[in-house]
């Protein structure tokens, strides 16, 4: 945290300030949309600075974050390489129309194009768009354009985005009530969550039974999925989170998708592999699904790419997907799907990655943080049921005093406590900012900065601790 000519820029921001935090409020409940997710807090949060690993009101107090922006920002708030890389494209070439080239696309693409040649022994392409929905939309084009099929396979408690397509394979009911009929809406299967198993089994000795029933699926044509006979499957796609995010940061089994991907196989079914919150080493590895020694046959990625800094988003696809000859130009379009700034910064974040063990810094720190929070279970088990993480993927289950009924009330208030700021940060008032995510809202996703320093994360473990005694007193 670097404090030197900060009271200066807070200065000049007050003074260049045309409206108060009243005011601001007030046009706000007047103009903008609530249609997005601020308004889950009943009183929004204002910030008005972020560097490293943290966010900073109007006051200068700082607030430790653990979700990083939803894991886009795995490099730190304000950069200084990866905005040094911004600033020059600004200056040399920061607009472009997507039909036209630059050297930072094709740079860009031929970068990860090869690395996943080397990871995964498959020749393939990238295209590029803005968004993580906008991709998962680019990789449903491509599917239905392969196979000639619209459904697919997703997982219960995925999250792949809220465009109408994207909603479509994302789990919850929620995001899809609004909007009518979605004619073809994922068939939903449960994901291995082995702390709440939805067949009732134990980790050590189910013998991998949820792989087990969707074999089943297969059996006979009766189940309505396969035709023996043409040797066939009505679904195009299976649609993965290697570690799901938003429905919790579910770690799932050793071998788990190594057998999902025999069955997948052995039906002609494509696996679309969701790493918009997990790529870039947020799970340990370059993509979270070489955890699990699996080869995808596409790849969605986003986020972390550019660092939050301009929006990019894409999809690497095996060669025989997305040839010219099988997906040729005008398959599909985004004004800004290429763009120079973002592909600049994304360009610069893959030179950074292969300069730096990024594999070994985010499975040392994230251990030494899962130890902790370890730790932090044993103090509390009448608080936190689960712990679990791998690479800086954490995730703390918090439940009512027998470790395992959700309790989502005392998650919202510990929430929405350490966005006070008036938190003791070793001698200073300071806030903690969290993510909630799980099948019952009852789970805090932690995605820390890659720079998080152990200081940093013995302090974070210090603040979780006051908000548990702060907000459950009688459980401490």
């Amino acid at each position: 945290m670097k404090a030197e000519g900060y009271e200066a820029r807070t200065r000049l921001v007050q003074i260049q300030r045309r409206a108060s935090e009243d005011e601001l409020r007030e046009l706000e409940r007047e103009y903008c949309s609530w249609g997005d997710t601020v308004h889950y807090l009943e009183t929004p949060k204002f910030f008005a600075r972020c560097e490293g690993s943290y966010l900073y009101d109007d006051d200068g107090r700082p607030y430790l974050d653990l979700q990083m922006w939803y894991s886009a920002a795995s490099f730190g708030y304000a950069n200084e390489r990866l905005q040094a890389a911004l600033k020059r494209q600004l200056e040399r070439l920061p607009q472009l129309a997507c039909q036209y080239l630059h050297a930072e696309k094709v740079l860009l693409a031929a970068a990860i194009a090869r690395l996943n040649e080397s990871k995964f022994g498959l020749k393939g392409r990238v295209h590029f768009n803005v968004g993580g929905a906008q991709a998962i939309e680019d990789s449903l084009k491509i599917v239905r354009n392969e196979t000639g099929k619209s459904l697919v396979f997703a997982f219960m408690g995925s999250y792949h985005g809220r465009t109408l397509g994207a909603s479509a394979i994302t789990s919850s009911y929620r995001y899809r009530r609004r909007y009518g009929h979605f004619s073809d809406r994922a068939h939903f299967v449960p994901f291995p969550y082995c702390f709440r198993c939805p067949y009732g089994k134990r980790r050590d000795d189910c013998g991998l039974y949820c792989v087990e029933q969707f074999a089943r699926l297969f059996e006979t044509e009766y189940h309505s999925f396969w035709d023996a006979k043409a040797g066939e499957c009505e679904f195009a796609a299976f649609y993965i989170e290697p570690i799901q995010g938003t429905g919790g940061y579910i770690v799932p089994p050793p071998g788990y998708f190594r057998a999902l991907k025999r069955i997948l196989d052995e039906h002609k079914i494509l696996l679309v592999d969701d790493e918009i919150q997990m790529g870039f080493y947020r799970a340990g590895k370059f993509w979270a699904i070489e955890n699990f020694d699996v080869a995808p046959d596409i790849i969605v990625f986003g986020k972390a790419l550019t660092n939050g800094l301009n929006p990019l988003s894409g999809i690497w696809a095996r060669e025989e997907l997305i040839s010219p000859a099988k997906f040729p130009p005008g398959s599909t379009h985004s004004t800004f799907s290429s763009n120079p700034l973002g592909t600049a910064i994304g360009l610069e974040t893959i030179s950074m990655l292969e300069e730096k063990d990024y594999e070994e810094i985010t499975r040392r720190k994230g251990g030494y943080f899962l130890d902790r929070l370890r730790e932090l279970q044993r103090r509390y088990p009448k608080v936190i049921g689960d712990v679990d993480g791998m690479g800086m993927a954490l995730r703390i289950e918090i439940c009512a005093e027998d470790g395992y009924t959700p309790d989502r009330e005392l998650t919202d208030r510990i929430f929405a406590e350490g966005l006070r700021g008036d938190l003791d940060g070793r001698g200073r008032k300071m806030g903690l900012v969290l993510d909630i995510g799980g099948y019952y809202k009852n789970v805090f996703t932690l995605a820390p900065c890659f720079d998080i320093t152990y200081e940093e994360i013995d302090l974070a473990i210090d603040l979780l601790d006051q908000l548990i005694r702060r907000c459950a007193p009688d459980r401490t």
